[in-house]
């Protein structure tokens, strides 16, 4: 997983771009207004149904293939580093069970020009777009604000402040704009976080400016302990992005194909210069809001057992079987793959990060202001005069040590 096959997801991710294509330069549902009900092309069962609208085309069997296989490791990688955090390795972790389509789904739209700027439960997307699954749990392991480079995977750090990534993903899309350059910022927000002030700014500032970027809500009807109903009247939220003239659309996000069909167009949208999208991925939260979190205080039992027949791993697996893409061999290996990487992960998780005090000033400018060399400076100087001190009493110890064993210092009597 940390060195994924790119070439096939991102060809198949990408022909939706083709001039040639049937819905190339077709207007989302009705212009601005998603859906009435949320986009499906698999029911439950992994049976093949027809979608709501017919905007979308059904991505094509490799695409389809490779998220699958992706979304297997993706999970194992999930519930490894859940079981970490219950070992103390690390401080903290929200766990995506429940969402890999909407993650995997999403990035593998992407290419590899485009930027991706998460929210703090977006590890396994992070995984799936090629970060190092160490580099990514940096962050919660409490070593780093971010373990990873940002420059070279295009992944902005994981944000933990709702919303305030969308501002960051606006601004960095118009810039690539007036550079000329053909790149697509994709930025994921939870449920809860379109009731952020940040929300109205970001979805604000990148309609007005036509701005090549993706919106993603992965609505799992919780923003923490507090229920959708608590945070929005209106249809759903994709609904949102009209009121900012931004066009937008509502997902069965368990339905890892819908994913990729509204996905694949959005990217493409926003790429040919039409302006942002706004996404709504109806999925599940299967596990609690982090480990820190009782979910079983508000959440029935009933409900948790009602979600988990929306497993969009089994959903897919059923389709792709039907289909006749995938057999026993093929699951067998992906599963195999992602015990690798779960291996792999547990090794190196228990080996201690190597630091240095410089680490708290190298990433936080291009440059250095003035007043973090200064601080920099005096750190530095405080990390002197503690090695002097430590010396000066070492040797003094050592001076004490001598004159206890020397027998011309002895109290002859």
């Amino acid at each position: 997983m940390t060195t994924p096959d790119h070439v096939a997801g991102r060809a198949a991710a990408q022909a939706v771009d083709h001039p040639d294509h049937p819905h190339r330069h077709e207007p989302f549902q009705a212009g601005l207004i998603p859906a009435p009900e949320p986009v499906r092309f698999l029911d439950g069962e992994g049976n093949r149904v027809e979608p709501v609208t017919d905007d979308y085309v059904e991505p094509d069997a490799d695409q389809l293939v490779e998220c699958y296989r992706r979304m297997v490791v993706g999970r194992r990688f999930d519930i490894q580093a859940t079981a970490l955090t219950k070992q103390g390795r690390l401080a903290v972790y929200p766990s995506s069970r429940g969402q890999e389509a909407c993650q995997v789904g999403s990035v593998l739209a992407l290419g590899e020009q485009d930027w991706v700027f998460p929210t703090y439960r977006d590890s396994v997307a992070l995984v799936s777009r090629g970060v190092d699954p160490v580099e990514v749990l940096t962050l919660l392991r409490g070593d780093q604000h971010c373990g990873y480079d940002v420059a070279q995977t295009h992944v902005a750090a994981q944000c933990t402040p709702l919303s305030t990534q969308l501002l960051h993903a606006a601004g960095l899309a118009h810039g690539e704009q007036r550079r000329g350059r053909d790149t697509v910022v994709m930025a994921f927000i939870g449920d809860g976080a379109t009731s952020e002030g940040d929300f109205h700014e970001g979805l604000n500032f990148a309609a007005v400016f036509k701005v090549p970027a993706v919106f993603v809500v992965q609505n799992n009807g919780w923003a923490i302990s507090v229920p959708l109903s608590k945070q929005t009247a209106a249809p759903s939220l994709a609904y949102k992005g009209i009121g900012y003239g931004v066009v937008c659309e509502q997902v069965d996000g368990n339905d890892a194909v819908a994913v990729l069909a509204v996905m694949n167009k959005a990217v493409a949208w926003a790429r040919a210069g039409k302006g942002p999208v706004l996404l709504e991925l109806h999925t599940t939260r299967l596990e609690a809001h982090t480990n820190a979190d009782d979910h079983l205080r508000y959440r029935s039992k009933e409900e948790l057992a009602a979600i988990a027949h929306e497993d969009a791993v089994a959903r897919l697996e059923k389709y792709l079987r039907h289909q006749g893409l995938v057999d026993d061999a093929f699951v067998a290996e992906a599963k195999a793959e992602g015990e690798r990487l779960a291996a792999d992960l547990r090794e190196r998780m228990n080996l201690d990060p190597e630091t240095h005090p410089d680490d708290l000033f190298r990433h936080v400018y291009a440059t250095l202001t003035p007043q973090l060399r200064e601080q920099r400076a005096m750190l530095h100087a405080e990390l002197d005069a503690d090695a002097d001190a430590d010396a000066d009493a070492d040797a003094a110890s050592e001076s004490d040590s001598q004159a206890a064993h020397d027998p011309s210092t002895e109290d002859v009597r």
